[in-house]
């Protein structure tokens, strides 16, 4: 067993549904050519530590490389001889696994979010978005999760309801939305989304992960949600609103810092004004670090006196009327995004967006299809054998609608371009629909019996002599 263990060799370890149905993991490891003068019995620790290394690295969307795992005092191998390629994860030492707490979510599944199936249309997603938004929408559902499932449903919603966005997240998931830029994320450095992962629960720093606090950054202002109620013509024709919503704005006694005026901050003695401290523990792969937030200063890096306006949060809560415009064609569900109008961002950080959801009123008489509206329209049976005109209810007002001589029960006659506008193409519209139902009376009057008894005799005569 010596023999085949020492010598060259390059080992590959792949570890595939390791942490259960809802997470992939993926390890591959890399020894380089290289010969590994050691024993039998190490090499099988080495793959045992490696074995149960597989189970810490959790693959999320990054084409990050990680240079080196093992420190230049690693027992059994220096950097030069082990390279570990992976996307990214998270590393939980073996012999620390009981104490260690770090947990890595997956990406959510937006599919599952709005519980449609990865082959559903976009009426089937729009359906469900809508249905969803209803329930969880924050002035509906007071639960405490609620609007973390609003916000969870409304990412879905934006995603799969763009063609551009749903054809990328279909092949690289959400990570590739970050890497095309749509809005998911933005990373400049490389490593930053490692830390955005593992802030809070421990780090990275014997990967270089270390070394800025996380409170000390520019921190973007948070979205905000505003539901809007417009009527059935407001919706078809869109309209202008005034709006009064309630957001965070940036502190103007001490300009968004937190920090009491006249006070200047000073370094904290506990991290040395990196927000974070490192924790260290030697394993036989090597000296591997652990990254906590500073408990004394909660990441800032700095103590300072706080603003007795602010409480030195940086912002405070203010009310703000603002003009907004509905473009026509919008529909109950229909999301405007109004950007920058959101909760301010701390220490410099850019705001967050104004989100309006859109609900319409029925109307008692026009009924919404998508662009189409449909009108149920009653006549006599008189009317419908000889023809009428009639004056129809559309968005634009009343219309006269011409009903052909022999219009059958259930026919349906379309007014052109008297629907909905297209939205973003208000010069495209849809149909009017008009569904003819034919009364037929209950009770006649005795003249009225006698010419139809008259029709009816004329009837008969005519089928009698059509069959000699």
């Amino acid at each position: 067993m010596s023999s085949a263990l020492d010598g060259r060799f390059t080992l590959w370890k792949y570890a595939d549904d390791l942490v259960g149905s809802s997470a992939s993991i993926l390890t591959k490891i890399l020894y380089y050519k290289k010969t590994i003068n050691i024993s039998a019995w190490n090499q099988i620790r080495i793959c045992n530590h490696l074995y149960h290394l597989s189970y810490s690295f959790v693959v999320t969307s990054t084409s990050s490389r990680i240079k080196s795992l093992a420190s230049q005092s690693s027992t059994f191998f220096s950097q030069k001889s082990l390279n570990v390629l992976f996307s990214s994860g998270s590393y939980i030492n073996p012999c620390q696994r009981r104490r260690a707490n770090l947990v890595v979510r997956a990406d959510k599944d937006y599919y599952s979010v709005l519980g449609v199936s990865k082959s559903a249309s976009k009426s089937e997603i729009k359906s469900a978005y809508r249905k969803l938004a209803r329930s969880y929408h924050p002035d509906v559902n007071k639960e405490p999760e609620a609007e973390q499932k609003f916000k969870e449903i409304s990412n879905a919603y934006e995603v799969l309801s763009d063609d551009e966005k749903r054809s990328i997240y279909d092949k690289y998931g959400e990570a590739g939305l970050k890497g095309a830029g749509m809005g998911m994320g933005d990373f400049n450095n490389p490593f930053d989304i490692f830390e955005s992962l593992f802030e809070g629960m421990g780090g990275m720093g014997g990967m270089g992960m270390g070394g800025r606090g996380s409170r000390n950054r520019a921190t973007e202002g948070e979205d905000q949600i505003y539901n809007l109620v417009l009527n059935f013509k407001e919706a078809v024709f869109g309209v202008e609103k005034e709006i009064e919503i309630t957001r965070l704005e940036s502190c103007s006694t001490c300009d968004g810092s937190g920090a009491k005026p006249g006070t200047k901050p000073s370094k904290c003695s506990t991290c040395g004004g990196q927000g974070q401290v490192v924790s260290s523990a030697r394993t036989p792969l090597g000296v591997f670090q652990q990254v906590t937030t500073c408990s004394t200063c909660g990441g800032a890096g700095e103590i300072s006196t706080p603003c007795n306006t602010c409480g030195g949060e940086g912002r405070v809560r203010r009310s703000k009327r603002i003009t907004l415009k509905v473009p026509a064609g919008v529909d109950s569900g229909s999301r405007l995004r109004v950007r920058s109008e959101g909760n301010a961002g701390q220490r410099g950080g850019p705001p967050g967006d104004l989100f309006v959801i859109i609900e319409v009123r029925p109307d008692p008489v026009l009924k919404r299809d998508d662009t189409n509206i449909l009108y149920t329209c009653k006549v006599s049976y008189t009317d419908a054998i000889l023809g009428t005109t009639v004056k129809v209810p559309t968005v634009d007002g009343m219309v006269d609608l011409k009903i052909p001589s022999g219009t059958q029960p259930g026919t349906t006659l379309v007014m052109a371009k008297k629907g909905v506008p297209f939205l973003n193409k208000s010069n495209m519209r849809g149909d009017q629909l008009v569904k003819v139902q034919v009364e037929i009376p209950k009770r006649v009057s005795g003249e009225e019996r006698k010419l139809i008894e008259e029709l009816a005799n004329l009837n008969k005569a005519k089928a009698s002599s059509s069959r000699r």
